[in-house]
């Protein structure tokens, strides 16, 4: 019975294989069977040997589909099955013999002999001339072998001018995602993602199922699963993965590799480290959620794939100014607590904590900043939070309520009364006005109330000051003045000056509270 096979795969590959010569147009002339060791047709033909000598093995180098009459082999058994083993110890990709000359059908001995050694053997019942084969598939191999060499530079001239010029981890991932046309995942060793590119829906059904696949990546290479180490002088940090390669492996593993290459340079020549990778896809994922542009829901593979536990778990939301990240990663670590931590902006960084359900998350979250506290230089850091949340939905809520409680406090005269984590709730009325600060009301309320020392030749700030000490102290004079260095005298007649250009009676206490609003609207506007 004649074997079926797939359509020559049209991909432009350095090599063919030898399922994909026996689908030629060529070779199906000669009405081909597979007659033994049908399913080893995907191994690769690096060339196409005609020979008739029965110790032809001792002249291969293996990869070789051979082209033979068997003439010499014919009435002899023991030299058909020892020309098979030949072969086969030599690693052969195939033989095919042509029936006719000395054969009126397959022999059994070479059969036998191909079946026990995996070795396919292809007999052609119509006779055909094997210079047509050879030089078809010799062209073809050529001209593959051309292409692939000038993809290969293609790529590399392509990722080697992007560093050239610069570009950025993202841009290099982009560039070898299109040539590929399928997710490409950067890890480190642990598998934990830190750099994603390709088309964002693929990119998520990628990591959806990132623990399967990296346990895959793990084992080997297989359907379209391709990876190229990253390292260099003895060290490993790291892997490219072409995730769901739709071509053949060869080019794929071409593609990953020049991709690998590129990488390894980029970080030689301070595109950074693996561990600064990992800062970035957390700042990434970080800032998305605090932006709500992305949907929670959606960033929850990236979370996962960066190594968050996210089933079953209580998320504490933080929001830490004046602490460097490295700083609050090492006391993670200290810790063992699981968590992510981004720079969000200058001196404002955020941490996501992920806790199991039956711990208690207000202490944790206490005891981390007793820890930072600890070990930070001055100035002392402030960390604020939101409440627990145990969905993931309400994790960006809870981010953007930590960087609203650290606004609020945000060089505020009293910093050093604050608890250790401060919340919503530490932050009483300088909260909300941090909230309704751009409302035109508020601005417009803010402006007339203390119009007397905005106004004229410019912001008195020497007045200013004693005003926002003066009322941030409950309006106690002799605090003031001793924080401020000067005698009581002195700060009376300042006082008197504020209230003469303001219009207002500081001892009233709804006019002392409609200036310390306006105030506090001011400083926040102005922040």
């Amino acid at each position: 019975m004649t074997a079926t096979w797939d359509p020559p795969n049209t991909t432009d590959s350095p090599i063919l294989s030898v399922r994909q010569i026996l689908a030629l147009e060529r070779v199906l002339a000669g009405d081909p069977e597979v007659v033994a060791g049908a399913t080893h047709l995907d191994r690769p033909v690096r060339w196409v040997h005609v020979a008739e000598a029965p110790d032809v093995g001792v002249m291969l180098t293996g990869g070789e589909m051979v082209l033979t009459t068997g003439v010499l082999l014919a009435d002899d058994a023991h030299k058909q099955a020892e020309y098979i083993q030949s072969l086969h110890r030599a690693e052969a990709a195939a033989v095919v013999l042509g029936l006719g000359r000395a054969f009126p059908s397959p022999p059994d001995a070479m059969r036998r002999a191909a079946d026990r050694c995996g070795l396919p053997l292809v007999v052609l019942h119509r006779p055909f001339p094997f210079a047509e084969l050879t030089e078809e598939v010799q062209s073809r191999l050529v001209r593959r072998k051309f292409a692939a060499v000038s993809l290969s530079e293609s790529v590399r001239t392509a990722l080697t001018g992007l560093i050239t010029a610069g570009a950025p981890l993202q841009r290099l991932l982009d560039e070898v995602a299109v040539h590929s046309a399928c997710p490409v995942v950067v890890t480190n060793l642990a598998h934990r993602v830190l750099a994603t590119a390709g088309e964002r829906s693929a990119v998520d059904d990628v990591l959806r199922d990132w623990e399967r696949i990296a346990r895959q990546a793990g084992g080997g290479e297989g359907d379209g699963w391709i990876r190229a180490e990253l390292g260099g002088r003895g060290e490993r940090w790291g892997q490219i993965m072409l995730c769901g390669y739709r071509g053949d492996t060869a080019t794929g593993r071409l593609l990953a590799d020049r991709g690998a290459e590129a990488l390894v340079l980029h970080r030689m020549l301070g595109g950074g480290s693996a561990h600064s990778w990992e800062e970035q896809s957390a700042q990434s994922l970080l800032t998305d959620l605090v932006s709500g542009v992305v949907p929670a829901r959606q960033l929850l593979p990236r979370a996962r794939a960066a190594g968050l536990p996210v089933n079953r778990r209580t998320f504490v939301p933080l929001v830490v100014r004046d602490a460097e990240p490295a700083q609050l990663e090492r006391t993670l670590r200290l810790l063992g607590l699981p968590g992510l931590v981004a720079e969000l902006t200058e001196r404002v960084t955020a941490v996501l904590l992920s806790l199991a359900r039956d711990q208690d998350a207000d202490a944790l979250a206490t005891h981390f900043a007793v820890r930072l506290h600890g070990e930070a230089a001055e100035p002392r850091a402030v960390v604020a939070a939101a409440g627990p949340r145990t969905a993931w939905d309400d994790v960006p809520a809870g981010l953007r309520e930590a960087q609203h409680v650290a606004d609020a406090v945000a060089d505020s005269s009293d910093a050093l009364d604050l608890p250790p984590v401060v919340r919503l709730k530490d932050v009483h009325l300088r909260g909300l006005i941090r909230l309704l600060r751009d409302d035109p009301h508020v601005q417009s309320f803010a402006e007339r109330e203390l119009d007397g020392l905005l106004c004229g030749k410019g912001v008195d700030q020497d007045l200013l000051g004693v005003l926002r000490t003066y009322l941030a102290t409950g309006r106690n004079k002799s605090r003031t003045a001793q924080l401020h260095h000067v005698s009581r005298p002195a700060l009376y007649r300042r006082l008197e000056a504020i209230q003469a250009r303001l219009g207002v009676d500081l001892d009233d206490f709804e006019q002392a509270a409609s200036v310390h609003i306006a105030l506090l609207a001011h400083d926040a506007q102005q922040r």
